[in-house]
């Protein structure tokens, strides 16, 4: 009596959009319901992530497998290589069992997105396992249109920068496009109104925190967040 190899399952990135439950994809929702296991971002002090926020609105967590993978927040090389390891070995457990996985990330897979790296390295441990993803909204696009802000028309030029202390490339950044939305700007926030005031831009920017979430808030006048701290989940949309 022979025995036929099981199928592997299918590791699937699925971006359920920037917080507002009502933008996510119909595939996105396919999947959730179709896919016996699906994996999350789990933050270590409790608090839900968007994404299982909106996954359970969506599915009956019950009848699910949820694997709750918690991503470390260091620089330490060691540590990041043994946790994602132990990450990817669980998710792999579960594919080589012949199950899909549905690893949903906020915003979208394939941009600033955790499930970047673990398709990279799963693509490196595993090259067989099959590995898709769908699109979803991201808070970029989220911010556009809660601001009513065009970002491109024509021959518009446009850039996604994370944030970051280095002033001259945050102001080439700055200088050389239309439109910018600088993700992660809450660390730099002050330095960023102080660049756009020197450019003559500031009144041209305006601040948005969790996008399209419950708890969203709104600058347009962001001369008043200096010396503010803000949440980590900020960006700034400046369009010339």
């Amino acid at each position: 009596m022979t025995t036929t190899a099981l199928k592997l399952g299918t590791l699937y990135g699925v971006g359920v959009g920037p917080g507002d439950p009502e933008l996510i994809t119909v595939k996105a929702f396919r999947l959730l319901k179709e896919c016996p296991v699906i994996a999350y971002p789990r933050k270590r002090m409790g608090a839900k992530s968007y994404a299982l926020e909106i996954v359970e609105l969506y599915v009956n967590t019950a009848e699910k497998e949820m694997l709750g993978l918690v991503f470390p927040m260091t620089k330490d090389q060691a540590t990041l290589d043994r946790e994602w390891n132990k990450t990817a070995e669980l998710i792999w457990q579960h594919l080589q069992a012949g199950q899909d996985i549905a690893f949903v990330t906020e915003g979208d897979p394939n941009l600033y997105s955790t499930f970047i790296h673990m398709a990279r390295l799963m693509q490196q441990l595993h090259p067989e396992v099959p590995i898709l993803s769908v699109p979803g909204i991201s808070s970029v696009l989220g911010a556009a249109a809660r601001l009513n802000v065009p970002l491109a028309d024509g021959d518009d030029q446009v850039a996604i920068v994370p944030a970051t202390g280095d002033r001259d490339e945050m102001k080439r950044a700055i200088v050389e496009h239309d439109a910018i939305v600088f993700i992660k700007v809450a660390k730099v926030l002050d330095m960023m109104i102080d660049i756009l005031e020197e450019l003559h831009l500031v009144d041209k920017a305006s601040v948005v925190t969790k996008v399209t979430s419950p708890q969203e808030l709104v600058w347009r006048n962001i001369r008043e967040l200096k010396g503010q701290e803000l949440e980590y989940l900020t960006l700034m949309v400046v369009r010339k």
